[in-house]
């Protein structure tokens, strides 16, 4: 069982019974009270659990459908199972990238030249000063205003620095590199309208990623990795691009290309400067394009965006404007006057499938670095289907195995443990229910657990009260002592159970917490249903003077 969302009225329901019953067991209220509650909880469980069961319910039972149902994990149902790796460190490469932008802008506004800035194989910048004299002002600009920077000489080129992230800001730039593509990949995940998924961090760098039964795993796959750094940059109209493929790109300028197509992709003479990024992208909607075009993605920018985008079709009148996504440009559309208004349009001669995904990807926000699929399993629904058998056959052999050494052992003590292990089971099965949870093979292994533990309990009451009746305690003084007697034993070896229950939920991933919140929530069913539930049998018959004889 994997945690979901939550139910509040089913919640509410089940807890507000509970409580009435602990506070009349611990108030000494009526047992028959207490009775008509243990059979309205019975009756209460098996009415929020008839959605789960997919039954054909009559048309004043169909409001029951709305009701939370428990789904089926990943290995019940089939689906794809990925564990991916971000690239932090290209996350790091980037960031000092953006700040070597930065770097350029403050200087220009603090009317110093601005430096060349290139970025080396490790990542760090190299900043080289066009007026050496400008040393003294350029080094308390950046002790002023660049902090999470440390500034060093270049070794043998006078003139020049190397600059980097201090290793608490590069630390800090890696964990919210590792949030921000967390979150990235849920939304991504859950616009592919796949329910009950699994998306969690694992270790430092690696996101298990668990879609139960996705029939599209290559287009899951795609989404997923989907690195989506949308940027703009203007088209360098001072050069020729045949010339740059020749002799290489000016000084500033990169070369870049278009989607691929019939003939090669198109070529791009481009300037390095990103005049803005996706970060300010607040929508993203597939619209339809004519004939020729064919569909298209309409951008819509935030607030800052939109200022930015303003100011620099403004100032860029008649130039083109690249429209750059991951490296590839989809467009490069001619500036013909400002645009104030906020909306971008993307074209690219797409298909309506491919400006969906472009537009989920744009949406749900770009991830900050790379994801590399470094595990993929599948699992079919065949298999699952044999799961869920050979799961339901351990659970009802067991069930059955129990229930009827209880009942012949014990006789009416046991069938009276009997109805405590049923009631066990589905507060424990309605609980799931109501949490939306997820079960999974370990979350059966979990709940057959749970019917083991509560035996254990019943065995430790009726072995007391056997004793107590056979040293000539009456019966109402052997229920009385049984039960406080075998309390703390079953207290003991219950919350030794639950914390370890709780290390695992703690600790463990994916079907280990599954099966660690069964653990926990079996534990406390258990203990209500055997000391609760079943005790309130007992008080009835004491007060109304029929426990004569105990059948145990």
């Amino acid at each position: 069982m994997e945690g979901a969302t939550q139910n509040p009225i089913t919640i509410v329901t089940l807890l507000a019974l509970a409580g009435v019953f602990l506070w009349l067991h611990f108030t000494g209220g009526s047992g028959k009270l207490r009775l008509w509650l243990a059979g309205a909880l019975v009756v209460a469980a098996l009415v929020l659990l008839l959605p789960s069961l997919q039954l054909n319910l009559p048309g004043w039972l169909q409001p029951l459908n709305s009701l939370p149902k428990i789904q089926l994990g990943l290995d019940l149902q089939g689906g794809t199972h990925l564990l991916l790796e971000v690239k932090l460190e290209d996350a790091v490469k980037t960031s000092l990238r953006r700040r070597g932008d930065d770097i350029q802008r403050e200087a220009k506004d603090n009317k110093l030249t601005p430096p060349q800035i290139s970025q080396n194989a490790d990542g760090s910048l190299l900043i080289k000063l066009v007026r050496p004299a400008e040393a003294s002002a350029f080094q308390d600009l950046m002790s002023r205003a660049f902090s999470d920077l440390t500034l060093a000489p270049a070794p043998n080129q006078p003139g020049a620095y190397v600059a980097k992230f201090t290793p608490p800001e590069a630390a800090q730039v890696r964990s919210n590199a590792m949030d921000q593509a967390l979150e990235t990949i849920r939304n991504r995940i859950d616009q592919l309208g796949v329910r009950e998924t699994t998306v969690a961090r694992e270790g430092d760098n690696d996101i298990l990623v668990q879609l139960p039964g996705i029939q599209d795993p290559e287009r899951a796959k795609e989404l997923i990795g989907k690195t989506a750094v949308l940027q703009f940059k203007l088209l360098d109209d001072k050069h020729s691009v045949s010339d740059a493929l020749r002799q290489g790109p000016p000084p500033g300028d990169e070369i870049l290309y278009g989607p691929p197509q019939a003939g090669g992709p198109t070529p791009y003479l481009v300037e390095s400067p990103v005049l803005m990024t996706g970060d300010v992208v607040t929508d993203a909607r597939v619209r339809e394009g004519g004939r020729i075009e064919g569909p298209y993605v309409e951008v819509r920018l935030n607030r800052r965006g939109t200022e930015i985008f303003a100011a620099l079709t403004s100032q860029n009148v008649g130039r083109n404007l690249a429209i750059v996504l991951d490296n590839t440009v989809y467009s490069a559309p001619v500036i013909k006057e400002p645009i104030p208004g906020g909306d971008v349009q993307i074209t690219g001669n797409f298909s309506f499938e491919e400006a969906h995904n472009l537009a989920i990807v744009l949406r749900s926000g770009s991830l900050p670095a790379p994801v590399e699929i470094i595990e993929e399993r599948t699992v079919g629904p065949s298999l699952g289907r044999d799961s869920i058998r050979q799961g339901e056959l351990s659970f009802v052999v067991g069930a059955i195995a129990v229930l009827a050494f209880m009942a012949i052992y014990y006789n009416g003590a046991g069938l009276l443990a009997d109805f405590g292990l049923i009631l066990n089971i589905l507060l424990l099965i309605c609980v799931m229910a109501a949490l939306q949870a997820t079960l999974t093979l370990p979350g059966i292994a979990g709940i057959v657990l749970t019917l083991g533990m509560s035996v254990d309990a019943n065995v430790l009451v009726n072995e007391r009260m056997r004793e107590e009746l056979r040293a000539g305690k009456s019966p109402r003084e052997a229920v009385k002592i049984g039960y406080e007697r075998a309390w703390s034993a079953i207290r003991d070896s219950n919350i030794s159970t639950f914390v370890a229950g709780l290390i695992l939920f703690q600790f463990g991933t994916g079907p280990v917490k599954g099966f660690a919140v069964t653990l926990c929530v079996g534990v406390l069913t258990g203990v209500f249903s055997c000391f609760v539930a079943t005790r309130a049998w007992y008080d009835w018959k004491i007060s109304v003077r029929r426990l004569s004889t105990i059948s145990v």
